[in-house]
């Protein structure tokens, strides 16, 4: 069998192992799930997800569909406060628990994302990587990912871009179940969730500009 042929039984398969789990989670978190809805609607004001365009794979735009953890509180200049500020003690909860990427698993039975995979990040920072980061795009984006049970926003960007390509080139069903398990153990260790003065990770400024 050819390499290009691996490559495509790879990605069928890993699309049929998305599917199943997918719809078994959401299946199964039904009734939790309308919970944290009903929660997010009652502490405070606002739509219950948060939705914005990322890109997918070779660049594609979709757009991702997340609980809101952060409310929408405006200074006397009508400008949005600082996430920190944005970020109350339910929404904190949601993040550090990994609630709130719960409803991308909408995006995966879309076949948007799959379970495991580079994160999904902002429009704005495509045109900084480099040509080795924007691999990161030759796979679908995950919930979850190398990098991300690697440190995940406690490590610098670069890091997180190396352990993306890593993953990218050493792609597997078995690596992906292996990601899966040591997500949920890292949820409850609730290591790497934010970096010191921001609501996650700093931003992203260019590899030639950091």
């Amino acid at each position: 069998m050819t390499k290009a042929q691996n490559s495509l039984t790879m990605t069928k398969t890993k699309r049929i192992f998305d599917i199943i789990l997918a719809l078994a989670l959401v299946a199964l978190l039904s009734i939790p799930l309308l919970v944290v809805a009903l929660l997010i609607k009652l502490n405070s004001k606002g739509p219950v997800l948060f939705r914005q365009e990322r890109p997918g794979k070779d660049g594609k735009i979709f757009v991702i569909n997340k609980f809101r953890t952060m409310t929408y509180e405006y200074d006397k200049c009508g400008n949005l406060l600082p996430d920190v500020k944005r970020l109350k003690p339910f929404g904190s909860f949601l993040r550090r628990m990994s609630i709130d990427e719960l409803p991308e698993l909408l995006n995966v039975i879309k076949g948007e994302m799959s379970l495991v995979g580079p994160r999904p990040l902002l429009m704005q920072y495509l045109d900084l990587y480099t040509p080795e980061q924007a691999r990161r795009h030759e796979v679908k984006p995950g919930i979850t990912g190398w990098a991300q049970i690697n440190g995940r926003n406690a490590i610098s960007w670069e890091d997180k871009f190396l352990l993306d390509i890593w993953y990218v080139d050493n792609l597997s069903l078995w690596l992906d179940i292996k990601i899966i398990i040591l997500t949920v153990c890292k949820v409850f260790i609730k290591e790497g969730i934010n970096q010191p003065g921001h609501a996650t990770a700093e931003k992203f400024k260019g590899a030639e500009k950091r």
